[in-house]
């Protein structure tokens, strides 16, 4: 007797609220339409799937599934961090390989690699032997102009030479006499001493020559 009531109430505030609210009891069972259509398709679908056709959706499920394995390795979480941390590097990186692609550099680039190795194979031992002896000389004369003494006196002559050609008030015309008076002037016999000590040691640098050869 209390179930006969309860569903009676049940269907009284049924009515009720259809009454009330038409349009929302409408919208309500247009959408219970569809979700029973889309149901009503899965169904048909999974119906439709043979014995060989799920084997082959098991199949690639395991199949992508060992492919996630295979990516989440140690190398490849520290490349995917390495390209966050530089996304922005790496961004400008491919964008000038983009353009040199376009240019048509990065071909270029890429016959000059090629010839490199070419370049290298048709050089015999002499020719190594050359280039070697070429680069001590070229260190050793790059060790004696890096010297502090030879700096020093480099930088003497040259803001000499500027001093000298200024082109405002250019050097006067000197003659043999005008030369014996210029003897008498402190600066002159001062680059003269410079001078005659440059040719003292030059001199003797090329005494030296033979001897290390």
């Amino acid at each position: 007797m209390v179930e006969q009531t309860t569903q009676d109430d049940a269907r009284d505030a049924l009515e009720t609220a259809i009454d009330e609210n038409p349009e929302e009891v409408a919208r309500l069972m247009e959408r219970l339409g569809l979700v029973n259509g889309v149901l009503d398709a899965v169904e048909v679908g999974t119906s439709a799937l043979d014995d060989r056709m799920v084997a082959e959706l098991a199949g690639t499920g395991e199949t992508l599934a060992e492919a996630a394995d295979g990516l989440a390795t140690k190398e490849t979480v520290e490349l995917s961090e390495s390209v966050g941390a530089n996304g922005a590097e790496l961004t400008e990186a491919l964008e000038t390989l983009v353009r040199l692609q376009k240019s048509g550099t990065l071909d270029e680039l890429a016959a000059l690699a090629d010839l490199l190795p070419l370049a290298s194979g048709a050089l015999d031992d002499e020719m190594i032997s050359t280039l070697v002896d070429a680069g001590s000389s070229l260190g050793e004369v790059a060790d004696t102009a890096s010297d502090p003494d030879t700096v020093r006196g480099m930088e003497t002559v040259l803001q000499a030479v500027g001093d000298a050609s200024d082109a405002e008030s250019p050097p006067e015309r000197v003659g043999v006499v005008g030369l014996l008076r210029a003897t008498r002037d402190p600066e002159v016999q001062a680059g003269l001493g410079f001078v005659l000590a440059i040719a003292k040691a030059l001199g003797r640098e090329t005494r030296r020559e033979p001897a290390r050869k």
